[in-house]
């Protein structure tokens, strides 16, 4: 795991100013890669390729980048890890292939080199971002894995081509033109994060997941990137051949796979361990780690003070269980006012998942003794384990039967009924039918109501997506966005809205939230953190699998959850869903109140170009008088303001 940068451009600079500048470039992404950095130059190309290192599998100066392939035409820098590289370079060595050392580097410059670039990607089983460089065609190669789980951004403007790891990669480049892009704006706030291929930034772009650019002149505008996989499409294969057999038959496929998929991430040259919420996804990667490791694998859980948001005890007895080495921290509001003050720098654009506080800091706590985790990320999007599918599936279709003039007002009408209201009577309901509340019932209502105004059932679940400003065009000064989402989830295939869902999900909340969330924070630790749940040959088996076996009744991810009870006792695993959240409107409206004030002072003030102040104090008005869904509002505008502090836009 590591990070890289650089950039192809036309102006002539000699070979020692194009690799100061590729330097000055890596120089604040040193966290992805502490251990060794390296530059290679082309100067006649005008190509400079910046590499920091951490080091995992073979630590020795043999797995040092950039790395040039054996013939001298391959130079590449690559992050993240390709886990079968030991059977393509049994694969390889018949044809010749001789390795100096025992890098995956080095298999995947000789698979260039036997099988050319994009054939090699589709027999790579891994995560990665790379950037080659081929010295006989002067063509630079950008790639990004299949599921978007290493990052890779781009930036143009004429005559110049920057790329990196990491947007503050692309700042200290040669030029950057930090002029916003105002749709990039309006999808963070209803959102919470950019969806790709945009930035914040007009003239800087993600690489989509699963997709490669090739360019030779800088000068020329970017060509399209093109698709060497599809998530959408493995899913349109994969109802179209469905796993025959018994159910059984199928579990135990799933089982096989999955082992696999755990096994091939354990493989490591520094210590390594493991992510514990004690939820479903978490424990079923900890079970199978442990079922295959020779010594009890290290885990590692954050709990919170808040009982409602806490699930440390649960985690503590799937440890205590399977006899994992485990350690836990508590997260309160007061320690998150350091960390609160860090993000901004770590996420380069604004972001606002508050599960970015735990996950930084079960990351560093982790790092304390381990430098490579595995995570049970993934498991809710590939095997049905949302409680909007559920929502969705049964509630949409009705929804959307009901005329639009009926809809609205009954949405509004629910919406008017404060949350806290909505619980007390959800409260009296369930002591007549002996069942415990559901936890967070009045926010799930409102969101319910607030659904209730789309035109659509894209829309609809478009708008279950919308953690932050429903509608942006409330607070955006300049709102503009477009919902391409919405098209795929109101057209025809896949066929059932259940798979419909997941694949959205799949396409853009899971590489664009989760996974950038768990890559920025880990690696701002220099942790770097696998999810095996993520294996593609996982993704691809999973949509073979029918429906049922993964959404059955109101229970998500069935399928895994009866291959983790052959390994945990049910009653340890079996409990209401929680997520891994914090309450971020109690800490805004208390300890973080005087920091979150500071941030808002601008935004509440005539002269901010993009948000309307009265809008915000609105907004922050309703989160003071006790409204929770407020909490995730205010908190998408504070990171927005604390984000424009430290990078000074």
């Amino acid at each position: 795991m590591c990070g890289f940068a650089g950039f192809l451009a036309t102006a002539d600079q000699s070979s020692d100013a194009l690799a100061y500048s590729v330097r000055k470039m890596i120089e604040p992404i040193t966290h992805r890669g502490p251990d060794a950095s390296g530059t290679w130059v082309d100067e006649r190309a005008g190509f400079a390729l910046g590499f920091r290192r951490l080091a995992i599998i073979d630590v020795s100066p043999a797995g040092h980048q950039p790395m040039r392939s054996a013939s001298g035409r391959f130079v590449i820098a690559f992050n993240g890890e390709v886990y079968n590289f030991e059977n393509l370079r049994d694969e390889l060595e018949p044809h010749g292939a001789v390795f100096q050392g025992h890098s995956d580097t080095e298999v995947i410059l000789a698979a260039f080199e036997q099988w050319g670039i994009v054939p090699s990607l589709k027999r790579f089983v891994g995560m990665f971002a790379m950037a080659v460089w081929d010295t006989e065609r002067r063509e630079l190669t950008l790639v990004r894995d299949r599921l978007g789980k290493k990052p890779l951004y781009i930036y143009r403007e004429p005559g110049l081509v920057t790329f990196g790891s990491e947007l503050k990669a692309l700042f200290a480049g040669p030029s950057f033109d930090r002029a916003i892009d105002q749709e990039a704006l309006s999808s963070y706030l209803r959102y919470l994060y950019v969806p790709a291929p945009r930035t914040i930034f007009k003239h800087a772009r993600k690489l989509p997941q699963a997709h490669v650019l090739q360019l030779v002149d800088p000068g020329a505008p970017l060509p399209a990137p093109k698709p060497y996989w599809s998530v959408r499409q493995a899913a349109l294969d994969g109802l179209a051949n469905p796993l025959g057999g018994s159910e059984e038959d199928r579990l135990e496929a799933l089982d096989g796979m999955l082992k696999d998929a755990v096994r091939c991430r354990m493989r490591s040259d520094v210590p390594l361990g493991a992510l514990l919420s004690g939820g479903v996804d978490s424990s079923a990667v900890v079970a199978l780690m442990q079922e295959q490791a020779g010594r009890p694998v290290k885990t590692y859980t954050i709990g919170f003070a808040d009982e409602s948001y806490d699930e440390a005890k649960h985690a503590a007895a799937v440890a205590k269980h399977l006899g994992t080495d485990h350690t836990e921290l508590c997260l309160t509001g007061t320690d998150t006012h350091e960390l609160v003050q860090r993000l901004p720098g770590i996420f380069d654009e604004p972001f606002a998942d508050p599960s970015q506080l735990p996950t930084l800091l079960v990351s560093q706590l982790a790092r304390q003794q381990v430098t490579v985790a595995l995570s049970g990320d993934g498991g809710d999007e590939v095997f049905a384990g949302y409680n909007r599918y559920v929502v969705g599936t049964r509630v949409l279709p009705r929804l959307n039967r009901l005329p639009g003039v009926l809809r609205r007002p009954i949405g509004a009408g629910i919406e008017r009924v404060p949350v806290a209201a909505w619980d007390r009577m959800h409260a009296m309901a369930s002591q007549f039918v002996s069942r415990a509340p559901m936890p967070h019932f009045g926010e799930r209502i409102h969101k319910i109501g607030q659904v209730m105004h789309a035109s659509s059932i894209g829309g609809m679940y478009q708008s279950l997506m919308s953690a932050g400003w429903q509608r942006p065009e409330q607070i955006v000064r300049h709102q503009a966005m477009d919902e391409p989402a919405e098209q795929l989830l109101d057209g025809e295939e896949p066929g059932h809205l259940l798979d419909r869902m997941m694949l959205v999900d799949q396409m853009v909340y899971l590489p664009d939230d989760l996974l950038a969330k768990l890559d920025r924070a880990s690696m701002a630790v220099s942790l770097e953190v696998r999810a095996p749940l993520l294996d593609h040959r996982v993704v691809e088996l999973s949509w073979r699998l029918p429906r049922s076996l993964k959404l059955r009744g109101q229970v998500g991810k069935w399928a895994l959850r009866q291959l983790l009870y052959r390994r945990v006792p049910q009653s340890l695993i079996d409990r209401p869903k929680m997520g891994f959240s914090v309450p971020i409107d109690r800490w805004l409206r208390g300890p973080l109140r005087p920091w979150a004030e500071s941030m808002l002072a601008d935004a509440t003030r005539e002269r901010d170009e993009w948000l309307d102040p009265a809008a915000v104090s609105r907004g922050w008005k309703r989160l003071i008088d006790g409204e929770p869904a407020a909490g995730l509002s205010i908190w998408a505008v504070v990171m927005l303001q604390a984000w424009r502090v430290t990078w000074r836009i």
